[in-house]
C-alpha cells in the first residue's frame, strides 16, 4: 500500500445517492482503506460508507480542515453536485488513489 502524506478532504458514500461522509486526512489511501475495511467503529461502518466518490488534495492540513468544515456546512445537494461535477457514476475511485 502507497502512503502519500499529504492534507485531503474526501467524501465515501454507502452507494450512489446514498449516506454519504466527509473527512480529511493526511494519508488519503489508509484512511480510505480503513473505511473500507471497516477497521474504525464509527458513522461510516455503522452505515457501509466505503466508496470513495470524490478527493480533494490541499498544500496544508489547516487548509484541509477548512475546507472539510465548509463541505460539512454546506447541504446534502451541494455535496452530490461537488461529488457528480468529476465523478457522475458515483464510481470508486479508491483504485484510481492507489497509484
Amino acid at each position: 500500500m502507497q502512503h502519500i502524506f499529504q492534507p485531503a478532504v474526501y467524501i465515501v458514500a454507502s452507494a450512489r445517492n446514498g449516506t454519504i461522509y466527509v473527512g480529511v486526512t493526511s494519508d488519503l489511501v489508509k484512511r480510505v482503506w480503513e473505511h473500507r475495511e471497516g477497521a474504525v467503529e464509527g458513522f461510516t461502518k455503522r452505515y457501509g460508507c466505503k466508496i470513495l466518490v470524490w478527493h480533494e488534495l490541499h498544500s496544508t492540513m489547516e487548509h484541509a480542515i477548512v475546507r472539510e468544515k465548509q463541505l460539512k456546512g454546506g447541504s446534502r445537494k451541494r455535496k452530490f453536485a461537488l461529488i457528480e461535477q468529476s465523478n457522475p457514476q458515483w464510481r470508486d475511485i479508491y483504485a484510481d488513489i492507489c497509484g
